[in-house]
């Protein structure tokens, strides 16, 4: 199994900046792609960033622009750096590994969450 701890989140005002840290354990020797998915109350869990292992990334058209996504190899750890942050960025974000073994089916797991908050 692959265990995903998040970190970096918190309160900011509109037209700062975070950076979001999610740390791999475990099993990471097969992990196929690793993102970041965000809900914001009263709306569906939604993709905001993901990077394969062959260092290919995809937005969400709301974030092109604003947001990078990068790992670190070495440390086993995907960041998110969050610029030009708006209110409707507000949600809970949450770190995701896609595991993708030899010979079975591709699974997901999911960090614990880590808040963010924009707002004046």
């Amino acid at each position: 199994q692959v265990q995903l701890v998040e970190s970096g989140g918190g309160l900011v005002e509109p037209g700062g900046s975070l950076r979001l840290s999610c740390a791999a354990s475990g099993s990471i020797f097969n992990i196929y792609a690793m993102g970041w998915y965000r809900q914001a109350p009263g709306k569906q869990r939604e993709s905001v960033a993901v990077i394969t292992r062959g260092g290919n990334t995809n937005y969400a058209d709301s974030v092109k622009g604003r947001f990078t996504i990068s790992r670190d190899n070495a440390k086993n750890t995907v960041y998110l750096q969050m610029d030009s942050l708006k209110p409707e960025d507000t949600a809970v974000y949450y770190c995701n590994a896609r595991i993708k073994p030899i010979g079975v089916p591709a699974s997901d797991y999911w960090g614990q969450g880590t808040q963010v908050t924009v707002s004046s």
